[in-house]
């Protein structure tokens, strides 16, 4: 757009007459609020104060006054003079009198560049008498609010990814009964030669660093409480002793320093309760050696009960009493993970190996959207039962246009797992489609789900012409969004600011939005200084502005400057 065009804005005048004059009904005055029309919501509110001077209309006389925006009729407004019949507002012949006239319509798109009009018909009884001419009484229509960025936001759902986690490497030493010493089978269990190799290999392993090495030893519950309790004690003592050799033989210098927490638990009632339940006792056995357990706290009266069982108690001394008779030992270390490099790098070359939160990890180590999906993909297909994969699928579906695969993923994940954050991104969907009502929703179903949930609830706001809760929902960010809706709220000062410290400081949106509130505040020069700018980076907002009723000079402007010019 050439240079000259945007000054002669000037900004858009179009000439017409405030007054509605013929023989039995003249000189009535229409003050329009707002002028120009503005379109809030989807609709256009008119309120026009219809003045009737003194003898302005016959007194048999009655009128239809007709008003219109573009091709959209009002409704009709009837008056009549005070001897005249019919259900119009009546007006005073002498005195004159005001109307005050509302109607509130759809917003059509050729309401855009156009004017509200009116005309009528004026009636002597039941006859027509005169046809008003057709007058613009204000421009019409802003639409601003048509300017928000549908940018509706989904969420991710997060990994739960730790570089360094608390691990646990577990043996167990078995004893005969009422002894605590290690009988040399039992150093050749599976789980005492695999704590060996492990103690071997990771020791010279930087990311695994043993802290503490726990042994717990217990005693099976028959028998005395006292002895029992030493039992234990000396259990965790020989477990210890046994560790220290085996961490000796693994050439494990960590698993040989004092950092043994030992502890003697007595009488095993809770293990003794879990291999019962395990066992191969009927469910009548259970039942009543668990009854005995309940029903007797004194541990000597308890062991009573239970040898009064004769045969019962003999099958429990054979089946259940030894797996008692241990101590566990629970090599606890510290694991530090991949680092970013070898995760992206196994991501490649071998992915299937990366567990679910390694995965979901290393996704958010690119912005590559492609790269996102390959991965999050790998993590739905190998932990198919976690629907969180599948949510950022849908999310990089939605980042990519690609509506309908997302709009699936999310339908999945929220199937496998009605949350929050699924609700939320079939919101953005509906919202990106024009159904609000879904939209609306579905958002009040996220709350809680993150920010991006009140931003888009400050979206469907500004389209609901609630620019103070718009405002609100769009919080401290500075967006172009915020700032639209402060504009909006009639904070042109804030709209600027916001929009100076966001992302479209420079944009041809962002110089926009900042000609529109230079314009509200009288600030010609600015404005069209702002239209300019924009204007360069998107010649599609210099041809906006021709016909923008933000830059407008209201008619009723036009009417002071009519009359001051008349008076000269």
């Amino acid at each position: 757009m050439k240079k000259q065009s945007i000054k002669g804005l000037a900004f858009i005048a179009v000439a017409g007459s405030l007054v509605t004059s013929c023989d039995l009904l003249k000189d009535l005055d229409y003050t329009v609020t707002p002028d120009p029309l503005e379109m809030h919501g989807d609709s256009v509110r008119v309120k026009v104060d219809v003045t009737f001077p003194e003898k302005g209309i016959k007194k048999k006389v009655s009128a239809e006054i007709n008003p219109s925006i573009a091709s959209t009729q009002l409704k009709p407004l009837m008056v009549q003079g005070e001897k005249a019949t019919g259900n119009g507002t009546v007006i005073q012949y002498k005195a004159g009198g005001k109307v005050t006239y509302t109607d509130v319509v759809p917003y059509k798109s050729d309401m855009e560049a156009s004017a509200l009009s009116v005309t009528g018909k004026v009636f002597k009884g039941t006859k027509e008498k005169e046809q008003l001419d057709v007058i613009r009484i204000a421009d019409a229509t802003i639409i601003t609010p048509y300017l928000v960025n549908k940018d509706f936001r989904v969420i991710y759902e997060a990994d739960q990814f730790k570089r360094v986690t608390e691990e646990k490497q577990f043996a167990q030493i078995n004893y005969e009964k009422g002894k605590s010493n290690v009988r040399p089978a039992e150093l050749k269990d599976k789980d005492i030669v695999e704590l060996q190799n492990w103690l071997t290999k990771v020791q010279p392993n930087a990311k695994v660093n043993i802290k503490s090495i726990e042994i717990v030893g217990y005693a099976s519950p028959e028998g005395e409480e006292d002895k029992n309790n030493t039992l234990s004690t000396d259990r965790s003592n020989t477990g210890k002793e046994t560790v220290l050799g085996v961490a000796k033989k693994a050439k494990n210098d960590k698993a040989q320093t004092e950092i043994f927490s030992l502890k003697g638990s007595g009488e095993d009632y809770v293990g003794f309760k879990r291999e019962l339940q395990a066992s191969k006792f009927n469910e009548d056995e259970k039942n009543l050696i668990l009854r005995v357990l309940e029903m007797y706290k004194d541990p000597v009266k308890r062991e009573e009960e239970m040898r009064a069982m004769g045969k019962t108690f003999t099958q429990l001394d054979k089946d259940i009493f030894p797996l008692l008779r241990r101590s566990e030992i629970y090599v606890v270390y510290d694991l530090t993970g991949y680092s970013d490099e070898e995760l992206k790098a196994i991501s490649v070359s071998n992915p299937d190996s990366l567990k679910l939160e390694e995965l979901l990890f290393t996704a958010t180590l690119t912005n590559d959207l492609n790269e996102k999906l390959r991965l999050y993909q790998v993590a739905a297909k190998n932990f198919p039962q976690d629907h969180r994969a599948f949510n950022n699928i849908g999310a990089v579906y939605y980042e990519q246009n690609k509506l309908g695969e997302a709009k699936a993923q999310f339908e999945k994940a929220n199937g496998m797992k009605d949350n929050a954050i699924a609700k939320n991104n079939l919101g953005a969907i509906a919202g990106v489609q024009g159904d609000r009502a879904k939209a609306k929703q579905l958002f009040g179903q996220a709350n809680g789900a993150g920010a991006q949930v009140n931003y888009n609830k400050g979206i469907l706001d500004i389209q609901d012409g609630k620019y103070a809760s718009a405002v609100s929902n769009f919080g401290s960010e500075a967006t172009f969004n915020k700032a639209l809706a402060q504009l909006l709220n009639g904070d042109n000062a804030g709209a600027t600011k916001t929009i100076d410290g966001s992302d479209d400081a420079e944009s041809a949106q962002g110089y926009y939005l900042k000609a529109i509130a230079a314009k509200r505040d009288k600030k010609d020069a600015e404005a069209t200084s702002n239209i300019s700018k924009a204007a360069a980076k998107d010649a599609s907002f210099g041809e906006r502005a021709t016909r923008d009723r933000e830059f407008v000079t209201p008619v009723a402007v036009e009417k002071a400057a009519a009359a001051a010019a008349d008076k000269k």
